[in-house]
């Protein structure tokens, strides 16, 4: 199988992680989760589905900001293949999201910051890019990520009363 053949919009892909964090950040202060947020987007460009980790709240260990968001769309388009997307999330997602991405048939993949726990688009594991999967995926990483390094940072540093880092990096 030939990896994808996906066109990146540099301006659209901050702007939609824009609104993945905008996501992670009401994660965290509506919801106290883990801030990641996602936003599925249409080969239109049209948004199909957003979410953010509610695997706390829901008692839930699935759903994690991409599979909600990718709920969300599979209902609106009354499909489980969700084929030409593109998903935007704002921490690299897990073996878990990974394989419903590959299932799902997503087109691509882009993410703020690597996960070195349980990356598993490039940084610890590459299940997107494994050759005996009958789909790839297309990955793009670091798309703001050091605010969405920041945020994640901060979280677990406030849920350990530990100070938080300052925006500016100082």
């Amino acid at each position: 199988m030939s990896d994808p053949v996906v066109v990146a919009d540099a301006q659209a892909d901050e702007r939609w992680m824009r609104h993945a964090l905008a996501l992670a950040e009401r994660a965290q202060r509506e919801f106290d989760e883990i801030p990641v947020g996602a936003v599925l987007v249409g080969a239109d460009g049209q948004l199909l589905g957003e979410g953010w980790n509610l695997n706390i709240a829901r008692h839930d260990p699935s759903a994690h900001a991409e599979i909600v968001a990718m709920r969300e769309a599979g209902a609106r388009l009354g499909n489980h293949r969700l084929v030409g997307c593109t998903l935007y999330v704002t921490l690299e997602p897990c073996a878990m999201c990974a394989m419903a991405l590959v299932h799902a048939r997503v087109a691509r993949v882009v993410y703020a910051a690597t996960d070195p726990k349980t990356g598993a688009c490039g940084s610890v594991f590459d299940l997107l890019g494994d050759p005996r999967h009958n789909h790839r995926v297309a990955v793009a990483g670091g798309v703001l990520a050091r605010e969405a390094s920041l945020r994640l940072t901060n979280y677990f540093r406030a849920k350990r009363g530990r100070p938080l880092l300052p925006a500016d990096g100082g």
